[in-house]
């Protein structure tokens, strides 16, 4: 294996990182260190779909692919299609990329996407591995711990090849007409002050406290604090929106969910003086943006791996003895989540009256 890149050299860099909102956010730290050291390289992210939707905020992106893999079918819905996954590498392969970074979670294998990239006929391909893998990879980089933080982890990757990360921050940029657009939407409702954000979305069904309880939260914030609360979520999130329609809102709230897209969404979330959120794409925005938050953090994953670092945050789990189940879908009523609206108020008082 090579010992070490030549950073002034490279022209087209990639970035793989195929997962969900907030795993895009984790990375921000990592692009943007690496921007720094390759200032005039063009940066492409390969990236999920629903990943892509936070490029817009992550300044140093010049462009995206954006692809489902069949290495990250979680569900098998995938058939079998090896005529796909060969037109993925073909894609990949026009852009003549000189480096690829391949960025996985603890949990996660990088050879899929090296393979791909490999037979892209990528020359430096880096990733971090405890796994033999051949010589599939051009740079090997020894990974953390598994229960370090997945900002850090990426971060990681990187030094493992002598960049140095000067700010492991999480650096995210809301473009002007995004902060324009949420001006007006805002102001559609009529809200032109402060107001305390709830996010009752999340990515999987075992990271959610119920939507009726958030409701109630929310009814009794209104009374405690006499700010507006507002509900948010994206336009992807269907589901939430569905169930939304179905419970009447408290006096009080306000409901912009399925009216924001990623980047609007994080817009509303940077200007909330309070986040209420779950496990999701709210607390790392509200991290990234240092906005308090009270986090219903289910037992899906080890908080450690995942929590906010900037901001201050109070996160809520109970103990239960399948933590962490990394699972999609809770078999145990989430008891990890059994806490009453009224401590959640509690909580988020106790935190609103430490920063007075």
């Amino acid at each position: 294996m090579k010992t070490s890149i030549e950073f002034d050299s490279l022209e087209r860099i990639l970035i793989v990182r195929l997962d969900n909102i907030g795993d895009l956010v984790m990375l921000s730290p990592s692009v943007k260190a690496l921007r720094t050291r390759c200032p005039r390289a063009s940066i492409t992210l390969l990236c999920s779909k629903a990943g892509a939707q936070v490029a817009p905020l992550i300044e140093e992106i010049d462009d995206i692919i954006v692809e489902r893999v069949v290495w990250q079918d979680a569900f098998g819905d995938l058939p079998l299609d090896p005529t796909r996954e060969m037109a993925l590498v073909a894609r990949i392969a026009e852009y003549r990329f000189d480096a690829a970074f391949i960025f996985t979670s603890f949990s996660q294998s990088p050879y899929p996407p090296t393979y791909a990239c490999y037979l892209a006929g990528i020359p430096v391909r880096v990733a971090q591995t405890e796994h033999f893998g051949g010589s599939l990879l051009s740079h090997w980089v020894a990974p953390p711990p598994p229960s370090t933080h997945q900002a850090l982890r990426n971060c990681n990757l990187l030094q493992g090849v002598g960049i140095e990360i000067e700010d492991p921050s999480l650096a995210l940029s809301i473009p002007g007409e995004v902060e324009e657009s949420v001006d007006e939407l805002l102001e559609s409702v009529a809200i032109d002050g402060a107001y305390i954000a709830i996010a009752p979305g999340a990515s999987c069904a075992a990271r959610r406290y119920g939507e009726e309880r958030f409701l109630e939260v929310a009814s009794l914030l209104t009374r405690a604090t006499d700010l507006p609360v507002v509900i948010l979520g994206s336009e992807r999130e269907t589901e939430l929106v569905a169930a939304l329609e179905r419970i009447p809102l408290p006096k009080g709230v306000i409901s912009l969910v399925g009216r924001s897209s990623v980047p609007q969404f994080a817009e509303l979330l940077k200007r909330s003086s309070f986040v209420i959120g779950n496990d999701s794409s709210a607390m790392h925005f509200a991290d990234a943006f240092g906005r308090p938050m009270v986090i219903l953090f289910s037992g899906t994953d080890l908080e450690e791996q995942w929590r906010p670092r900037r901001a201050e945050a109070k996160l809520l789990r109970r103990d239960t003895p399948c933590a962490p189940c990394y699972g999609f879908k809770c078999q145990y009523n989430m008891e990890c989540l059994d806490f009453t609206p009224q401590e959640v108020v509690s909580h988020v008082l106790d935190l609103m009256q430490k920063r007075v």
